[in-house]
């Protein structure tokens, strides 16, 4: 069942379902503000945890917020960076007040609560803030999903009780605040979280906890029992990332917004995304070339289309890899970006 509605922000609206360029540091790897503009995107993905630990908010405050530090004009949707602090193995330890860590930089001791998640989101300036939640890896026993469960909930309780009180005092106080269902792949616990937050009322709803290497099967299964349950004039974002057919998957299970790190992680090892066909029913709509291949050596055919990539030939993308230019990690994140942002162009275009 494929949705379309608009999502209004402070720095523009976005027709679902759309696709997120990954910024996490308040840059998507190898590709400027400029360049994400001409490629057409109306939003980026920026992450909490790395940007309150470098370059921390004495300097976000100075500079005004993340759009004006890195000259981006778009809106900007903030992960809480409860994934990140929760993948630090070892070196966190779970409270009821929030999270205890150790940076992954220097080491240092620190808490992050779903009160402060808010404040950094608010000194960031985002347009959609997303509550602190409790991540779990996948196998995991029903009841350390049950206990991640209720601190989430109570969590995204005091999340929203924060960013209310944040509001008149942010530099950005129209934006949107999401709530985040977990449960792992435990329908029963996956409804009841959803309920939960439903009662708490957020602007829209993700669903985390996926993409973690459950088979894809498992998450279709997971989005199929919250599509009823999910308020339908509400946006839905799968947190975490998908390959291009199991994006056109989760967009007819009800899912409306995407990020993932394969168009960019993918593109720094010489691996481009291209369409073979236009019919997206199908999983071989597209294929995947490692531009590295002897093959290319001597192709005078276009890296991509418009007038940014069609000047330039696979051969010559190939050479750029095989001598180590970083001008080659640029224009294959040039053209996997712009794979993504047209496959949901195609998308939106479909009857």
């Amino acid at each position: 069942m494929k949705r379309k509605m608009v999502i209004h922000t402070p720095h523009g609206d976005l027709a679902t379902p759309f696709f997120m360029p990954i910024a996490t540091r308040g840059a998507v790897k190898t590709l400027s503000s400029f360049d994400i503009e001409h490629l057409g995107s109306p939003i980026l993905l920026s992450n909490t945890y790395h940007l309150w630990l470098r370059p921390g908010m004495d300097v976000m405050k100075e500079m005004g917020g993340l759009h004006k530090f890195m000259d981006w004009n778009g809106a900007i949707l903030t992960d809480s960076g409860g994934f990140q602090v929760f993948s630090l193995s070892g070196l966190r330890k779970l409270t009821p007040e929030g999270v205890q860590f150790q940076s992954h930089i220097d080491g240092a001791k620190m808490m992050l609560t779903p009160e402060l998640c808010m404040q950094i989101q608010r000194t960031i300036g985002s347009d959609i803030c997303m509550v602190l939640d409790v991540c779990t890896e996948l196998p995991a026993k029903r009841e350390d999903l049950e206990t991640a469960l209720a601190l989430t909930t109570e969590w995204a309780k005091r999340s929203k009780n924060e960013f209310e009180k944040t509001r008149e005092d942010s530099i950005n106080p129209g934006a949107l605040l999401f709530g985040i269902v977990q449960g792992g792949t435990d329908i029963e616990l996956r409804k009841r979280s959803a309920q939960e937050l439903i009662d708490i009322g957020f602007d829209g709803y993700a669903i985390g906890g996926l993409s973690v290497g459950e088979p894809f099967e498992e998450a279709c299964k997971v989005l199929e029992a919250l599509d009823p349950i999910l308020p339908k004039d509400k946006p839905r974002y799968f947190m975490g990332g998908a390959k291009p057919h199991e994006i056109v998957g989760y967009v007819e299970r009800g899912i409306d917004m995407f990020d993932c790190v394969l168009p960019t992680r993918n593109a720094r090892h010489g691996q481009l995304y291209r369409f073979i066909h236009d019919d997206l029913s199908r999983p071989d709509f597209y294929e995947t070339v490692q531009i590295t291949n002897e093959k290319w050596k001597m192709s005078k055919e276009p890296i991509g289309e418009g007038p940014e990539l069609s000047r330039y030939t696979m051969g010559y993308l190939r050479h750029l890899f095989t001598v180590d230019e970083m001008l080659g990690q640029r224009l294959a994140t040039m053209v996997n970006v712009k794979f993504y942002l047209d496959l949901m162009d195609k998308i939106r275009q479909r009857g």
